[in-house]
């Protein structure tokens, strides 16, 4: 598998990426096989992506691709996170999601050879694997468990995305959709401790606002008021949720 650095030396904060990450250098040695649907492909198929694939660093803050671009490929993230985010023409910003290791980005678009739908940012130092969408499609062709894996990745996007517009669009209060989202990042990226369940927060109140639809003055007195309550502590870029039950009876669960 090739191998590139995305962005400056500075950029990325020093002499390369072992600052930041141990570099996966094969998919066939990487343990999110086991843990993510999209990896979990026979050892023919992962010996087969591997010989096709593009091992990418990028620092923080660096676009993987933007919406409206030609699909040149499909992205599968290794290492870090990022930050979906869709823009209209006025320059309003709405974040979509946080992606997490082992997901795909731009199979839609490689497959439907439409341009990527959203943007997709580096929230941290991040590893993705590249295959150009030529690649890409001829490795589907050749590979059955690669198809089914991509059917099922694609639908549990659409599934997703019918989730987040009923909690846009159902939700009755601002507090009820900070719950929820509160509840899926702990979810997705929390670790049980002895004060509840703590993951980072790599979003500001900015961020966030734009991810729920609403204003950062309201995100910022939102967090204040659970906090108030003890159901949530912050501290620095750690959230922990102290009082789940408490958060489940505010996203309305």
């Amino acid at each position: 598998m090739a191998f590139k650095v995305v962005g400056s030396e500075k950029a990325t904060g020093g002499t390369m990426h072992s600052q930041h990450m141990d570099i996966v250098e094969r998919c066939t040695e990487c343990s999110l096989r086991s843990t993510h649907f999209f990896c979990e492909l026979s050892s023919e198929s992962i010996s087969a992506f591997d010989a096709i694939a593009t091992s990418i660093y990028y620092p923080k803050g660096a676009a993987i691709f933007v919406e409206g671009q030609s699909p040149r490929g499909i992205y599968v993230l290794c290492q870090g996170r990022l930050k979906l985010s869709i823009c209209s023409s006025d320059g309003k910003t709405l974040i979509l999601g946080i992606v997490e290791p082992g997901e795909a980005l731009g199979l839609n678009a490689t497959i439907s050879n439409t341009p990527y739908g959203v943007t997709a940012e580096a929230l941290e130092p991040c590893q993705a694997n590249f295959v150009r969408r030529e690649d890409f499609l001829q490795f589907l062709r050749q590979n059955n468990d690669a198809i089914f894996n991509v059917t099922r990745h694609l639908s549990r996007h659409y599934e997703n995305a019918y989730a987040q517009i009923r909690s846009l669009g159902l939700s009755q209060s601002v507090g009820e959709k900070l719950a929820k989202l509160l509840l899926d990042w702990s979810t997705a990226a929390g670790e049980e401790t002895i004060d509840g369940f703590s993951f980072k927060r790599t979003l500001t109140h900015e961020e966030i606002a734009r991810m729920i639809g609403t204003t950062r003055e309201t995100i910022s007195r939102t967090f204040g008021d659970f906090a108030g309550k003890k159901i949530i502590d912050v501290k620095g870029a750690t959230l922990t949720i102290r009082d789940r039950m408490a958060l489940q009876a505010l996203a309305g669960a």
